[in-house]
This record gives C-alpha cells, sequence and structure tokens, in this order.
C-alpha cells in the first residue's frame, strides 16, 4: 500500500494518490494531471478511479481531464449533481482497490454533497479517512459555501456538519489517519494548523470543533463566528467543477502566446485585458507597464488572483520572468482563470527598449519613514489582515486589507503622500498597483513592510497573541 500527498502550497492544497497492488487512485486532483499519470506509470500501475470529495470552490479540480486522459471513473459521494457522466455512491458503498477498500462517508456539512472516504487495509482495519473540505486539521470547512445551492442557512449547515463529525467521523479509532484537503492558508477555514497530516485522536484533543462535550448550539457558534466573507472567484470555480472546463493543454497554447510589445498593447486594447505583472515586487517597483496590476509568482499567486481579479472569464496578458510564462499561465489555470491571451515576449524590458511609457512605484526605507514621521503626522496605511493588524500595527495607521482593498478606496487621500506597507511588501505592491490602476498616485511603498518597521524607533502597539483575539 502507497499513500502519497501531493501538496501544493500557494493553494494550500492536498491531493493523493493511493496505489496497491497495480491499482491506483488520485483524490482532489489538481488541473495539470499529467504528474499523477506519469506516477501511475512509474508504479506500473492503472489509475482506477478518480474520487472527489465535493464540488470544489478554491480552485479547479482536474477530475474531468483526468478521467478522459485514463478510463478512470469519478466518483462523487450522494447529492452530487455534475453534468458530466460520474457515479454518485451511495453513503456506506465500497469500491475496491487492489488489496484496499474504500468505505463512502457522506458527511454533509461544507456542502449537502461533502463526503469522507475511509481507507481500510486489506484485514479490514480502518487506515486513514481523505476527509476534504469537512475536517481539517485544527479546524473544520466553513459552512457558507453552499448556502445558495442547498438553499440552507449557514447555522443549519453547521448543525448539519456538527451531526457529520459526530455521527461518522468521532467514532473512528484515534489511530486513524486524517488526510485533509486543505491546509493553513486556504480560505475554506479559518483556524487550520501548519501540518497536513494527523492522527484522528490527536485531532480530537487538539481541535476546538472536536471537543467531546461540545453542544450543537456551542459548535455552531463557534464555527461560524468570525467568518469573512468568501472570495468571489469561489461561486465560478464551483460552477466549472460542476459543468466541466477546457483541456489544460488548450488553456497553455492560447496563453503561452509570445507577443512583441506594439502587438501585446494592440491585444490589450481590442480585449480589455488586464496586464497581469507577476515579477518580483522589486522589479515592478522600478518599472512597469502603466495601468498594469501587480500579482507577484513569488507569492500565494493564485489565491490572490482570484480574490482580487474575480471573474474567471477575464481575459489576461502576462508580463513575467523569463522562463516562467507556463508556470504563471498553470497556476491561473488552477482557480479557473482560462482566459490568459499571452505574455510580453522578452519581458519587461522589451517594453521599455521599444520607447513605451512606463510606470515606477516610489518607494522609502523603514529609517526614511521613520524621519517623515518625527516631523509631522502622514497617513500611513496597513493593508494586512485585520487580525494582524489588531496584533500589532504601526500607532496611528489606518487598517485597509487588501483583501477588501475596494471597500476602502474613499480611505487613501486625494493629494496629499500617503504610505502603504504589509508585512513584508508583496501585499503592499499589489496594493499599489490597484491604487494607480485607479488613478491614484500619490502613495509610496515602505519597502520591507512591517517586519522592517519593526526593525527601527517607529513607535507601534503593544504585541497581542493573534490567538486571543
Amino acid at each position: 500500500m502507497k499513500i502519497e500527498q501531493i501538496y501544493t502550497g500557494c493553494l494550500a492544497q492536498g491531493a493523493y494518490y493511493i496505489e496497491s497492488k497495480g491499482e491506483a487512485c488520485i483524490i482532489d486532483p489538481l488541473r495539470e494531471v499529467q504528474p499523477y499519470i506519469e506516477k501511475a506509470k512509474q508504479d506500473n500501475a492503472q489509475i482506477k478511479y478518480i474520487f472527489e470529495t465535493h464540488f470544489h470552490a478554491d480552485f479547479v479540480s482536474g477530475h474531468v481531464t483526468l478521467s478522459k486522459e485514463t478510463g478512470a471513473p469519478i466518483i462523487y459521494g450522494p447529492n452530487a449533481n455534475p453534468s458530466f457522466d460520474a457515479i454518485i455512491a451511495r453513503d456506506g458503498q465500497e469500491f475496491k482497490l487492489g488489496e484496499l477498500t474504500f468505505v463512502v462517508l457522506h458527511t454533509p456539512g461544507h456542502t449537502m454533497e461533502s463526503t469522507t472516504y475511509l481507507l481500510r487495509d486489506k484485514d479490514g482495519k480502518d487506515v486513514a479517512i481523505f476527509s476534504g473540505d469537512t475536517l481539517f486539521l485544527g479546524d473544520v470547512g466553513r459552512p457558507d459555501l453552499a448556502q445558495k445551492a442547498a438553499d440552507m442557512t449557514q447555522e443549519q449547515l453547521a448543525e448539519t456538519l456538527f451531526d457529520s463529525l459526530r455521527n461518522k467521523i468521532m467514532p473512528l479509532a484515534d489511530d486513524v489517519m486524517v488526510y485533509p484537503a486543505h491546509g493553513a492558508g486556504s480560505a475554506c477555514g479559518k483556524n487550520m494548523m501548519k501540518e497536513t497530516v494527523d492522527t484522528l485522536g490527536n485531532q480530537k484533543k487538539m481541535n476546538y470543533a472536536l471537543r467531546a462535550d461540545m453542544t450543537k448550539a456551542e459548535f455552531v457558534k463557534e464555527v461560524t463566528d468570525g467568518l469573512l466573507p468568501p472570495p468571489k472567484y469561489f461561486p465560478l470555480n464551483v460552477k466549472l467543477n460542476k459543468e466541466g472546463y477546457e483541456d489544460i493543454d488548450v488553456v497553455l497554447q492560447r496563453g503561452t502566446r509570445a507577443l512583441k510589445p506594439n502587438d501585446f498593447e494592440a491585444v490589450a486594447n481590442e480585449t480589455g485585458a488586464i496586464v497581469l505583472d507577476v515579477r518580483h515586487q522589486d522589479d515592478f517597483s522600478k518599472g512597469h507597464i502603466p495601468r498594469s496590476i501587480f500579482i507577484g509568482l513569488e507569492g500565494d499567486f493564485a489565491p490572490w488572483a482570484g480574490a482580487l481579479i474575480a471573474d474567471v472569464k477575464q481575459p489576461i496578458l502576462l508580463v513575467t520572468p523569463q522562463g516562467q510564462e507556463e508556470e504563471a499561465v498553470t497556476r491561473l489555470s488552477r482557480v479557473g482563470f482560462d482566459g490568459t491571451l499571452g505574455y510580453l515576449e522578452g519581458g519587461f524590458q522589451s517594453w521599455k527598449d521599444s520607447g513605451k511609457e512606463y510606470d515606477q512605484v516610489k518607494s522609502v526605507s523603514p529609517d526614511e519613514l521613520k524621519r517623515i514621521l518625527d516631523n509631522g503626522e502622514v497617513p500611513v496605511f496597513d493593508v494586512r489582515k485585520h487580525s494582524e493588524f489588531l496584533s500589532e500595527h504601526v500607532l496611528g495607521a489606518e487598517n485597509t486589507p487588501l483583501d477588501y482593498i475596494n471597500d476602502h478606496l474613499g480611505a487613501f487621500p486625494e493629494g496629499d503622500n500617503f504610505y502603504v506597507h504589509c508585512a513584508g511588501g508583496y501585499r503592499s505592491m499589489i496594493t499599489a498597483s490597484i491604487l494607480k490602476s485607479r488613478g491614484i498616485h500619490n502613495l509610496t511603498d515602505v519597502s520591507g513592510g512591517f517586519k522592517a518597521i519593526k526593525e527601527t524607533e517607529i513607535p507601534v502597539s503593544d504585541y497581542v497573541c493573534p490567538s486571543t483575539l
């Protein structure tokens, strides 16, 4: 028996490859499926099943393409209603894989089709659960993503999730391994641990949602408390996962078309494409195409693209570091953005060499900001999450989280210069690019972010541990 977790950090997503006696299955595959096919070939195995734990909202699964490539059926739990051929399993239904058995445990609550797959060894012993978004490490799936589809309130979904956990998962033995679909950083939960595998017994001790003495009312309150609105691209990803999508090869061929500066500009004007610059923030600051948006590949690229661009049908043109064009297109497609129309051949340097207009982002060091603040009060905007801001911040700064930057546009002063920072410089550069694209140019980025600010004598608030907020 082989169990392999294939973890993608920028999505905080775990897919799984399980093999026994020449038969393999994939659970919650990513959009690009060739690595799974190659894995099976290396093991002289045939992919027999593709298990989906639910209709994912935060990424586009590779189930449709993988089924087409391998002939393996797609399996969902009860209540699923995809537009393509799939096995809609019964609660308790079993699927054999070599010497192993998968048992379908219908665990609604995150969504109404949410299903956990229980793995048993050749002796019938429970070995592991692949819990999807039903159970995370340190948390459970948010119960507000399926309201429209299920015609239920988030409180009703939370009550359903409580029953699923108590009746289907918590009775299992403590030594059963938990393999969730996501880890810390995913927007599908709020309190996930940094670890990606754990025993169920430890989760019963550590996970607030699995307290043995918890009432249903307490569970509903704790699970729904502090839920931020989900990213706007989530429903669009659910639609793609339910209805199907273009093969990744088609998306890559269209998206990796090299365009010289004049052609790049013409396509942008003709299609209304967003120019997305994915280089390092320092390179973007020194020079970029006017009104382009920065979201660097070196950060949480795909989730930020999904949250800030939102409409997966939006045409996109790329400015990339040389050789990373395909990576950018691939990572966009993972969250449903299939409308990449090409990239700037020769990168930003070719744009600059062509004599075309370009823009820059003004920047100061934290030491320079300290001198400016010593000479009088100036507006400072902190674009970190609210919890980060509450934990510790520059005294007098205003919190305008990047996640909801469009709701804060009126907060930025007209005419007077202001300063923006995040934790390390990535998010503040995204903010700067968005504001400049909206005609707000009287801003200065603080290089190095709050981490560097703390190394100066700029006054900051007393530290409060985030876990106590």
